[in-house]
């Protein structure tokens, strides 16, 4: 199984963090062990208006040298501009679609094969309809420029935080209806547990496309530091054949945080928990 590591907890999204360069935290990664880095497309990593050719020339330089495959892209929601597919402002979600596009470009320039999509979140007036009806217009447009880049798009439900994709059931709903082919499904260990379902469920309901997933434990904790149950996950995307990587994504959420040391115990328990599964204990 192929794990990376998702760089929020070594910038300054969603909280201001303990910062590391971008390129200090791929090398920081590969020397852990991991296989991939998911690069959080927030300032000062890789906010893409941010970013010239020469520096994206030199992160996908780092990033080779390392041997660190860049899996994957994930826009940051909220903030001042709010990256929100279903606002209640025709202006955001126009921006919204741009800034994709944008994230979409530089995947293709760092040879990362997937950005993820987040569907928003309603304003109190908006009815579900209209919030449903934004954000598939806006995911069909993305999708459509994202294959012409050769990247695929995987929907996140994210249960926790936002109040449009709530479920499986809702993520494979989009994905249908959006129609298209390099439109897939991922999940977010945490956001399964707000919802209250297992997780292999979710292995399950999202079958054959499942392209990706986000691992953390209880309250966002290091993998292997709170209460879920890392051992049927495991046995789950085993029997499934998921090909996908198994992305880390905890570590942020105050500035005492030691992102490299929640990196390192993170791998060290789930490659201990591989390792007792494959020899039946």
């Amino acid at each position: 199984m192929k794990f990376g590591f998702n760089t929020f907890a070594f910038s300054s999204f969603p909280t201001f963090l303990p910062t590391y360069p971008l390129e200090e935290t791929i090398r920081i990664l590969a020397t852990i062990g991991y296989d991939a880095v998911e690069i959080g497309c927030c300032a000062p990593h890789a906010w893409p208006d941010h970013l010239s050719k020469a520096d994206r020339r030199e992160i996908a330089r780092v990033a080779k040298g390392e041997g660190l495959a860049i899996s994957s892209l994930l826009p940051a929601i909220g903030g001042g501009f709010g990256c929100n597919p279903c606002s209640i402002l025709a202006t955001e979600r126009q921006e919204t679609i741009d800034h994709y596009k944008k994230i979409i470009d530089l995947a293709h320039e760092l040879d990362a094969g997937m950005v993820l999509y987040i569907g928003g979140w309603r304003a109190q007036s908006m009815s579900r309809t209209d919030g449903w009806a934004y954000s598939l217009s806006c995911l069909q447009q993305v999708a459509a420029y994202a294959n012409a880049a050769g990247i695929q798009i995987a929907i996140e439900p994210t249960t926790a935080d936002t109040n449009l994709i709530d479920s499986a059931a809702d993520a494979r709903r989009m994905m249908m209806e959006c129609d298209a082919s390099n439109v897939g499904l991922m999940f977010d260990t945490c956001h399964v547990a707000y919802e209250g379902q297992s997780l292999p469920s979710y292995v399950t309901a999202m079958g054959d496309e499942l392209l990706h997933l986000h691992a953390a434990d209880t309250d966002r904790t290091a993998i292997g530091k709170g209460k879920m149950d890392w051992n049927s996950l495991l046995l789950s995307l085993a029997e499934h054949r998921y090909t996908g990587t198994f992305t880390v994504e905890t570590g942020f959420g105050g500035r005492e945080v030691d992102p490299v040391e929640i990196a390192r115990s993170s791998l060290s328990y789930l490659r201990e928990r591989l390792s007792c599964l494959h020899e039946g204990r």
